[in-house]
């Protein structure tokens, strides 16, 4: 049965919500455009994966108000575990649920203009720069979701890299997901201006047990000419969670985006990560590694799309499925009219565990362009037993020989994330999910 679609909150629902968080006037009529347009716009079609029957937009609870923290001690050893305590400078933004907990970023990078901060007090404080990038790469009406993550936005994060300045320290955002009431519509804007550069490490992390909870998440990369983003993620909701994730980056002319994603959620998800490389010599490498177990159906599009001429794009996708899990890997790289001399690779390879588990790579090129190089690799199957073999002949048994395969499959990957807890947390996720 198709889940219907009736939504509990209304423009004056939006308006008070967008009244309490004190939000500038533009804020409020993208909003209001935005929940006026919902029942008219479709849902998203994932290729090859039926979610009429997911529950996208049916929750009783919008927003949680939670405590801040006043300390870093206050964090569970789960959540500490995630942040570089060695780094004296501390880059940091936690959320709880809906609200935004801690927030600490050094004097220096003040100085120089750096911006850190949750994204309502962009709205309130930064509302003009704000303004000039919100839903700019991600569109409103592109279909339901986003309509309904414009609508609806109660949390996340805005970070703005004036040009010239190099942010060498990482920083980091943990999204903490634990009131089972929590839906969590949070939006993530990075900005790097001309010259410049920066890391910013994303964690979602469940702490509670949830059924039927409803997560929309949306990311907008922008960089000028010659700047760089690393942008890496850590994705652990639970199962329960339904969850909907969209990733999007915008490069300019020589500039570079590299993005390092571990989806490692429990519950049913559709990932869209699209790479625009809008300038000549622009750049983008995608490393997505993913683990599915249980009964959860996923659905993850992976899309690099150049129109700048001599501009380089290259996806890995490594997956491992288990149990009866069911997971779809699209691979788009698309070469428009005029973006000669251009380079799209791919690589998608999903290992299986079990009979029932099913993992589908989907490679697909579409170049309207002559001189230009294009090339993609598609594999899907189970451990391979000559390696197996060659473990156990030294005496490793075969359990941990297995994981030992598992984790060098997933190595190219988990080896990009930038922070050691983060890294470490991965590894961590990926040994219970595979036992």
């Amino acid at each position: 049965m198709t889940i219907e679609t009736k939504f509990s909150f209304d423009q004056d629902y939006v308006r008070e919500l967008s009244t309490k968080h004190g939000e500038p006037s533009w804020l409020l009529d993208l909003r209001l455009q935005a929940i006026s347009k919902l029942e008219d716009l479709p849902m998203p079609k994932p290729d090859k994966t039926k979610i009429d029957k997911w529950n996208f937009t049916q929750f009783s609870t919008h927003t949680v108000e939670s405590t801040p923290y006043t300390s870093l001690e206050e964090l569970s050893a789960e959540v500490k575990s995630l942040i570089d305590e060695d780094n004296q400078t501390k880059n940091l933004y936690i959320q709880r649920d809906n609200t935004p907990a801690y927030t600490e970023l050094s004097q220096e990078l003040k100085d120089k203009g750096v911006i850190f901060t949750d994204i309502f007090t962009a709205a309130k404080n930064h509302g003009d720069l704000l303004q000039k990038y919100f839903m700019d790469g991600v569109k409103v009406d592109e279909h339901r979701l986003t309509a309904l993550h414009a609508a609806l936005l109660n949390g996340g994060a805005f970070i703005y890299v004036p040009k010239n300045v190099e942010v060498e320290a990482p920083l980091q955002a943990v999204y903490i997901h634990e009131n089972p009431e929590a839906t969590l519509f949070n939006h993530v804007i990075v900005v790097a201006e001309d010259n410049s550069s920066v890391t910013y490490v994303e964690n979602y992390l469940s702490t509670g047990t949830f059924d039927n909870a409803v997560v929309n998440i949306i990311s907008e990369v922008f960089t000028g000419a010659n700047a760089k983003v690393t942008f890496g993620a850590v994705d652990h909701l639970a199962t329960g969670v339904t969850t909907y994730v969209n990733r999007r980056a915008i490069i300019g002319r020589d500039s570079r985006i590299e993005w390092a994603l571990g989806l490692m959620n429990d519950g049913d998800t559709i990932s869209e990560n699209i790479t625009y490389l809008m300038g000549d010599g622009s750049s983008g490498d995608t490393k997505t590694v993913v683990v599915g177990r249980g009964e959860q159906k996923q659905n993850f599009t992976t899309s690099v799309i150049h129109y700048g001429k001599n501009s380089d794009g290259q996806i890995l996708k490594h997956g491992v499925m288990k149990d009866s899990a069911s997971s779809i890997f699209n691979g788009i790289g698309k070469i428009e009219h005029g973006a000669s001399k251009s380079n799209a690779e791919q690589e998608s390879r999903v290992l299986m565990l079990s009979e029932k588990a099913r993992g589908d790579a989907n490679p697909i090129l579409l170049i309207d362009e002559d001189d230009v190089t294009a090339g993609h690799a598609a594999s899907v199957g189970r451990v391979d037993p000559v390696q197996l073999y060659y473990l156990m002949s030294r005496g490793i048994p075969k359990v941990e020989a297995e994981r030992l395969v598992i984790h060098g499959f997933l190595a190219p990957v988990v080896n990009e994330l930038p922070i050691e807890g983060v890294k470490k947390q991965l590894v961590e996720i990926i040994e219970r999910k595979v036992k």
